[in-house]
């Protein structure tokens, strides 16, 4: 059973996913929608998970700097009430600074912005589920 990390914006879905140990990360795919139609991305996502035997779907879920919930983060969790919805487990994580993160690997391997929209997605989906498997070894190491 594997695991799938998603990033989600108000026109793309991040999605990676972990190796059958579950301890490599690497991106998967972005999907497309029109703006906020996150309804019409289920079918596409479900198949993945079939395909692929996810056991998790880790969320990341936009925190303000403060830790307070904000309109990204409502978002993320009428998402993860949505998925949920199709039977579909999803633990969510938070994504604080992971877009940043994401565009400064970009940066550091030369690549040009311009063309690196969907690397960013994919990349911060990465470090989203990077994070998730980081703190389950930890709780399990204390």
């Amino acid at each position: 059973m594997r695991y799938l990390g998603l990033d989600l914006g108000t026109k793309t879905l991040g999605i990676s996913i972990t190796d059958k140990t579950n301890t490599l990360v690497s991106p998967y795919t972005v999907l497309r929608f029109n703006s906020e139609e996150y309804e019409s991305i289920i079918p596409k996502l479900k198949e993945i998970i079939f395909n692929n035997d996810i056991k998790l779907v880790v969320l990341g879920l936009p925190k303000n700097m403060d830790g307070s919930i904000g309109f990204a983060g409502n978002r993320s969790l009428n998402f993860k009430d949505l998925l949920e919805k199709e039977n579909i487990e999803v633990a969510l994580m938070d994504e604080r600074l992971t877009t940043k993160s994401a565009i400064d690997i970009i940066h550091e391997n030369n690549d040009n912005y311009k063309n690196a929209k969907e690397k960013i997605d994919s990349i911060a989906s990465c470090i989203i589920l990077e994070n998730y498997l980081r703190k389950c070894k930890n709780e399990t190491q204390e």
